[in-house]
This record gives C-alpha cells, sequence and structure tokens, in this order.
C-alpha cells in the first residue's frame, strides 16, 4: 500500500500554492512601499507660519488661511484681514456682508 502523504500534488494545487506565496510577496512589497511614501511624505516641513500676526483693535481671530505671498485672517467680527506673507503688513480689509 501507497502511503496517502507520498501521493503527487495535482498540478493546480501546485499552482494555487505558488500563486498565494508570490501575492503574498507582492503583498507586503506594497504594503512597505506604502509606509514609506507615508513616512517620506509626512516627515518633510511644513509651511512656514509667521511668528505673530498684530490684529486691528478689538478683533479676534476666527480662522487663518495661507496663498502664495499673503496669508489672511478671519475675525469673528465678520471681516477678512489680508496681510503681506513677507512683510506683516496689512494690504486688504473686506467685510463680510
Amino acid at each position: 500500500m501507497t502511503d496517502p502523504m507520498e501521493t503527487a500534488e495535482p498540478a493546480n494545487l501546485r499552482f494555487l500554492r505558488r500563486l498565494v506565496t508570490v501575492l503574498t510577496v507582492v503583498m507586503i512589497f506594497g504594503v512597505l512601499v506604502v509606509i514609506g511614501l507615508l513616512v517620506t511624505r509626512l516627515s518633510g516641513r511644513g509651511p512656514e507660519l509667521p511668528a505673530s500676526i498684530t490684529l486691528p483693535d478689538g478683533s479676534e481671530a476666527a480662522t487663518f488661511t495661507m496663498g502664495d505671498g499673503w496669508y489672511a485672517v478671519v475675525t469673528t467680527d465678520d471681516r477678512i484681514l489680508i496681510f503681506d506673507r513677507l512683510s506683516g503688513n496689512l494690504r486688504q480689509t473686506l467685510q463680510i456682508d
């Protein structure tokens, strides 16, 4: 009698085993690539924020946003104050209706 453990495995089972092994290796490589990209992208320096912003008297900041060469502060009294990014001087004031 032959031992059932010594019988040759079918070709489709061998193919399936190799396919699962290859897919496992590809998934591990993909996860490593995603982790590497996250580390390199998130470890970079963020935008340079101004050290301090001098608001007009009685104004309180609600939100802040930046663009190329300017930054804006929305105040709690419904105004948008646009400042020059290099000098910090007030460029424009917009009233929100």
